[in-house]
């Protein structure tokens, strides 16, 4: 299954940020993920380069646009 998702909200980029930052209104392909820490879901967007922080966002940055499912 591949999911995508939109941006809604690209504000408040960490200033220590390294890496891709997402734009409001671009839909990504995306998967969801637990954190390992908080076990709080979080959004990955494929294809992205984070070095610092950990390259995920909170899922309140995305909406739900698509889920595809490949055979």
């Amino acid at each position: 299954m591949q999911q995508y998702a939109r941006c809604v909200d690209a504000t408040r980029r960490p200033h220590d940020h390294i890496g891709d930052w997402p734009e409001r209104g671009a839909v990504y392909s995306v998967e969801y993920r637990l954190n390992a820490r908080t076990k709080e879901p979080q959004v990955h967007v494929l294809g992205f380069y984070a070095e610092q922080p950990y390259g995920a966002f909170a899922t309140r940055r995305f909406e739900p646009v698509a889920e595809v499912w490949l055979n």
